[in-house]
């Protein structure tokens, strides 16, 4: 899903020291799409944040957009 990868794209590249490094790429199944962020190894914990809090806020904005499209997806944040 093409949007939901641009949506990531934008938030994620706001937050981190090297936003050149920032990867996103989606894998589609029948109900889900799970969208793989690869970002710098020095980022991992500003995408992170403090308990969690922003890749969870993350999470809730692809929910609904997801819902919106009647799909769900998961996030998986990973390093390079």
């Amino acid at each position: 899903m093409m949007m939901m990868r641009d949506l990531v794209t934008t938030i994620v590249k706001a937050i981190v020291d090297y936003p050149n490094a920032v990867e996103v790429k989606d894998v589609d199944g029948e109900r889900t799409t799970v969208i793989e962020l690869r970002v710098a190894k020095e980022d991992v914990g500003k995408v992170i944040g403090k308990q969690g809090r922003i890749a969870e806020a993350i999470r809730v904005i692809l929910g609904a957009a997801g819902a919106k499209v009647k799909r769900k997806v998961e996030l998986e944040i990973l390093e390079w």
